[in-house]
Protein backbone atom coordinates (compact mmCIF):
# COMPACT_ATOMS: atom_id res chain seq x y z
CA UNK A 1 0.00 0.00 0.00
CA UNK A 2 1.52 3.29 -1.39
CA UNK A 3 0.11 6.14 1.37
CA UNK A 4 1.53 9.19 2.12
CA UNK A 5 3.64 9.13 5.08
CA UNK A 6 0.78 11.20 7.40
CA UNK A 7 -1.41 8.51 6.09
CA UNK A 8 0.79 5.96 7.53
CA UNK A 9 1.15 7.71 10.03
CA UNK A 10 -2.82 7.76 11.46
CA UNK A 11 -2.81 4.25 10.79
CA UNK A 12 0.43 2.53 12.71
CA UNK A 13 -0.86 -0.15 15.20
CA UNK A 14 2.03 1.15 17.62
CA UNK A 15 0.59 4.59 17.23
CA UNK A 16 -2.53 4.16 18.24
CA UNK A 17 -1.41 1.72 21.40
CA UNK A 18 0.88 4.54 22.39
CA UNK A 19 -1.66 7.11 21.75
CA UNK A 20 -3.98 5.14 24.68
CA UNK A 21 -1.36 3.92 26.93
CA UNK A 22 1.31 6.06 26.18
CA UNK A 23 2.12 9.15 28.68
CA UNK A 24 3.86 9.43 31.99
CA UNK A 25 1.21 7.91 34.46
CA UNK A 26 -1.28 5.79 32.17
CA UNK A 27 0.70 2.98 32.02
CA UNK A 28 1.43 2.95 35.67
CA UNK A 29 -2.43 3.47 36.42
CA UNK A 30 -3.26 0.55 34.58
CA UNK A 31 -0.45 -1.69 36.00
CA UNK A 32 -1.37 -0.91 39.08
CA UNK A 33 -5.02 -1.90 38.03
CA UNK A 34 -4.01 -5.24 37.35
CA UNK A 35 -3.96 -5.79 40.92
CA UNK A 36 -7.39 -5.69 41.32
CA UNK A 37 -10.01 -2.60 41.65
CA UNK A 38 -8.50 0.53 43.51
CA UNK A 39 -9.84 3.66 44.98
CA UNK A 40 -8.96 6.89 43.60
CA UNK A 41 -6.67 8.05 46.96
CA UNK A 42 -5.22 4.20 46.55
CA UNK A 43 -4.00 5.01 42.77
CA UNK A 44 -3.12 8.24 43.50
CA UNK A 45 -0.51 7.24 46.75
CA UNK A 46 0.70 4.18 44.49
CA UNK A 47 1.98 6.86 41.97
CA UNK A 48 4.12 9.05 43.46
CA UNK A 49 4.21 12.55 42.13
CA UNK A 50 0.86 13.07 40.40
CA UNK A 51 -1.16 16.04 41.23
CA UNK A 52 -4.92 14.97 41.64
CA UNK A 53 -5.88 17.10 38.40
CA UNK A 54 -3.60 15.29 36.59
CA UNK A 55 -4.77 11.71 37.54
CA UNK A 56 -8.20 12.63 37.47
CA UNK A 57 -7.76 13.46 33.58
CA UNK A 58 -6.10 10.11 33.06
CA UNK A 59 -8.48 8.19 34.33
CA UNK A 60 -11.03 10.30 32.47
CA UNK A 61 -9.38 9.36 29.37
CA UNK A 62 -8.68 5.47 30.11
CA UNK A 63 -12.39 5.81 30.54
CA UNK A 64 -13.16 7.37 27.55
CA UNK A 65 -10.97 5.09 25.66
CA UNK A 66 -12.47 1.85 27.22
CA UNK A 67 -9.78 0.83 29.24
CA UNK A 68 -10.87 1.50 33.10
CA UNK A 69 -14.32 1.45 34.54
CA UNK A 70 -15.09 3.64 36.99
CA UNK A 71 -17.96 2.35 39.47
CA UNK A 72 -19.67 5.01 41.88
CA UNK A 73 -21.34 3.39 45.21
CA UNK A 74 -24.43 4.86 46.45
CA UNK A 75 -23.42 5.13 49.73
CA UNK A 76 -22.60 8.44 52.03
CA UNK A 77 -19.68 9.63 51.89
CA UNK A 78 -19.63 8.76 47.96
CA UNK A 79 -16.89 5.41 47.45
CA UNK A 80 -15.69 5.27 43.90
CA UNK A 81 -13.36 1.86 42.69
CA UNK A 82 -11.48 2.14 39.05
CA UNK A 83 -11.14 -1.40 37.69
CA UNK A 84 -9.79 -2.87 34.48
CA UNK A 85 -12.23 -3.26 31.39
CA UNK A 86 -11.95 -6.61 29.32
CA UNK A 87 -10.25 -4.81 26.81
CA UNK A 88 -7.62 -3.11 29.57
CA UNK A 89 -7.11 -6.78 30.85
CA UNK A 90 -5.99 -7.55 27.55
CA UNK A 91 -2.58 -4.82 28.13
CA UNK A 92 -1.61 -7.64 30.86
CA UNK A 93 1.53 -9.22 28.89
CA UNK A 94 2.22 -5.77 27.57
CA UNK A 95 2.37 -4.29 30.92
CA UNK A 96 4.00 -7.13 33.05
CA UNK A 97 6.42 -7.54 29.46
CA UNK A 98 6.93 -3.50 30.40
CA UNK A 99 7.65 -4.01 33.83
CA UNK A 100 10.58 -6.93 33.20
CA UNK A 101 12.05 -5.04 30.66
CA UNK A 102 12.54 -2.42 33.29
CA UNK A 103 13.60 -4.21 35.86
CA UNK A 104 16.26 -6.08 33.55
CA UNK A 105 17.22 -2.63 32.39
CA UNK A 106 17.85 -0.98 35.83
CA UNK A 107 19.62 -3.67 37.28
CA UNK A 108 21.40 -2.96 33.72
CA UNK A 109 22.05 0.46 34.80
CA UNK A 110 22.80 0.72 38.28
CA UNK A 111 25.72 -2.46 36.98
CA UNK A 112 27.84 0.80 35.14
Amino acid sequence: MDLPPADREAICPVRAALDLIGGKWKGLVLFHLLEGPLRFNEVQRRLHGVTQRMLTLQLRELEADGLIHREVYPVVPPKVEYSLTPRGRTLEPILRALRTWGVEHLSLNQAI
